[in-house]
């Protein structure tokens, strides 16, 4: 009986809806990760020291509340890339501007007036020659 009881427990549990996160890393204020691009997303991601350095297909990012809250971003992949940038305050995530990463360790700087405890980074995609600035 008790099995019976558990399987269905079980079944309960795989059948109710999940907060689905969006793909990404996260990164709050004061922190800097390093991640690899994988398939247009983070991977590989670890804390590292606010001076690390992109080692080879490396992107390090570093995230500040500094009058609002900004973003360092390096990359040392042989393409420069778009990405997706969320301002997560409050549980709940809004989509910011974002300009193109760089190519060859070139660092890139956002900044946004609105005080956020997170950062969120996705969907990282080639960039078109030039760059983007929306």
């Amino acid at each position: 009986m008790f099995a019976k009881v558990a399987i269905f427990a079980s079944i309960a549990l795989l059948a109710s809806p999940v907060a689905a996160q969006s793909a990404g890393i996260t990164i709050k204020p004061g922190e800097t990760w390093v991640f690899s691009i994988f398939h247009g997303q983070p991977a590989k991601a670890h804390k590292a020291a606010p001076s690390a350095k992109p080692g080879p297909g490396q992107v390090v990012a570093t995230v500040r509340a500094m009058m609002g809250t900004s973003l360092t971003i390096s990359s040392n992949n042989p393409v420069a890339y778009t990405y997706k940038a969320e301002l997560v305050s409050s549980g709940t995530a809004v989509a910011a501007r974002s300009c193109t990463l760089p190519a060859d360790r070139q660092l890139s700087f956002e900044h946004w007036p609105e005080q956020a405890t997170a950062i969120r980074l996705s969907t990282f995609k080639p960039a078109p020659k030039g760059g983007a600035c929306p």
